[in-house]
């Protein structure tokens, strides 16, 4: 075998910020990542912040939304860079509350006064100078400014004005709630990924580091639970890679994948896919974490939208009436979505729930790597995520129907009479409703076994030498859009790693 003293599994949003933190120390990182490496010019998919790219750097995972559905798509970006390289560029962190719940079931290291100085290294803030944002990180985050608003998105400002809700102009700034420009990670419409600000070229040129793309990982190796090494597969050739140590970073799906190839999960479902077990480990792949969303989609009328238009630009968070948080919820307008079936550009008014109570599951038939996982996210079953939804459909109808949209465009799906009374939405809701694609919670970060699959260093309980760092180790799901807290793991990680913590 092959040897490298620490190998990073998944070069996304985690992988590549513990990658460049780690070398800056005196450590040799092989970064192995499944998809493509464009060291530093990439495609114009991947490039274009304005809009996510859909297909062509994508894992091809489908999921059933509710209950009795179809299955639709589920995007993970399979690239260097991962999920950053194709998203919609949102920078919120979410509130404090979301990681003091951590700290509440005995992960001390991760109340939000411990997260927020690994927050501040990520960003390079355009707009902000204080004690909340950091001004001298790899990525640069801003917001837009009125005069760059489009037509649908300055208006729904104005909507959300008209309805009494607060001006917002920070986001991520402690307190703050209403509605505002997001705080998003794309300048001058180019995409901010992890590859492109991380995997810098004087980062890619150190000796400690090197990367292998186009490998997929099939499984971690062990001898008497201590890691050996890894087998991986390029362009269908298997190789063993020794190494003791092994970071996991790629993804709430990807990880639980890997994990569980290597013998490493509950030993039921272990024995049902014919894996030998390594560690009965009951907490992996117990559920699956993920933001519910739905929409209002309208027809606008000729000159409101551009295809070229942004498709997010601003957002409003508020607390729902139904027993919840502050500004748990978000409701957000989209400036240009396709409506499949419908040959028109559609705008849009889309709300995610951001603390739900349900969980979604998550199912591998087999141990082949090839094979997808069948993805249940079972939304809205809960009776409170579901009340949530519906009053966020009734705020998106108000909006619509206010001084400052109804001039804009017409209802279009659900027409307007479908919106008129709870019950018609309750009916309604549960037909359009998808994920907001910040699947995490996989392998949950717990005080013993008992509670989780991993404790608060990302150690995986039941063997030595292996980590999990990304967004499968959160044990609640934050309350906002999910890529900035897994940078923040990232750079925790990369920290601890780098000085030798863990």
């Amino acid at each position: 075998m092959k040897s490298a003293q620490t190998i990073v599994v998944g070069a996304g949003s985690a992988g590549a910020v513990i990658a460049a933190r780690m070398t800056e120390g005196a450590h040799e990182v092989l970064l192995i990542e499944a998809g493509p490496d464009y060291a530093g010019a990439p495609p114009s998919d991947l490039r274009d912040g304005t809009r996510n790219s859909m297909t062509d750097h994508d894992w091809g995972f489908r999921h059933q939304p509710v209950r009795g559905s179809g299955s639709i798509y589920y995007p993970r970006g399979k690239v260097v860079g991962g999920s950053s390289a194709v998203n919609t560029c949102i920078a919120l962190r979410g509130q404090a509350y979301d990681y003091d719940e951590w700290a509440e079931r005995g992960l001390l290291e991760w109340t939000f006064a411990k997260c927020l100085p690994a927050f501040k290294r990520i960003e390079n803030d355009l707009d902000i100078q204080n004690e909340h944002h950091g001004n001298d990180g790899p990525i640069r985050v801003r917001r837009h400014p009125a005069n760059e608003l489009v037509t649908w998105q300055a208006a729904f400002l104005e909507a959300c004005r008209e309805l009494g809700f607060a001006q917002c102009d920070d986001h991520n700034a402690p307190d703050t709630t209403g509605a505002g420009p997001h705080a998003m990670n794309k300048i001058d419409g180019v995409r901010q990924s992890a590859a492109l600000c991380y995997l810098t070229r004087d980062v890619r040129a150190r000796a400690g580091l090197s990367i292998r793309s186009q490998t997929l990982v099939r499984r971690v190796l062990f001898r008497e639970r201590a890691v050996i090494g890894v087998e991986v597969e390029t362009n269908g050739v298997v190789q063993k890679i020794a190494t003791d140590r092994v970071v996991l970073s790629g993804g709430a799906i990807g990880s639980l994948g890997i994990l569980l190839r290597s013998g490493i999960g509950p030993r039921a479902e272990l024995g049902r896919i014919g894996v030998n077990v390594i560690a009965d480990n009951p907490a992996v792949g117990a559920h699956l974490l993920d933001h519910p969303g739905t929409a209002i989609f309208f027809l606008p009328k000729p000159g409101v939208v551009n295809t070229d238009d942004p498709i997010i630009q601003t957002t409003m968070r508020y607390r729902p009436e139904r027993g919840g948080r502050d500004n748990e919820m978000q409701l957000q307008p989209g400036s240009f979505l396709p409506l499949i079936g419908v040959d028109v550009p559609c705008v849009s008014i889309m709300c995610s729930v951001g603390k739900p109570k349900g969980t979604s599951r998550i199912h591998f038939a087999t141990a082949d790597v090839h094979q997808k996982p069948q993805i249940h996210s079972d939304f809205l079953d809960d009776p409170d995520d579901l009340e949530k939804a519906v009053e966020a459909m009734e705020l998106a109808w108000l909006c619509g129907t206010s001084k400052a949209m109804r001039d804009l465009g017409t209802f279009l799906v659900p027409g307007e009479r479908g919106l008129t009374n709870r019950r018609a939405i309750r009916s309604w809701i549960k037909k359009q409703c998808g994920s907001g694609y910040h699947p995490c919670g996989t392998i949950p970060m717990g005080e013993s076994i008992a509670t989780g699959a991993c404790d608060q260093y990302g150690r995986v309980f039941g063997v030595r030498g292996l980590y999990i760092a990304d967004a499968s180790i959160m044990p609640t799901v934050p309350s906002a859009n999910t890529n900035f807290p897994t940078l923040m793991i990232g750079e925790r990680f990369g920290a601890w790693l780098r000085d030798g913590v863990i």
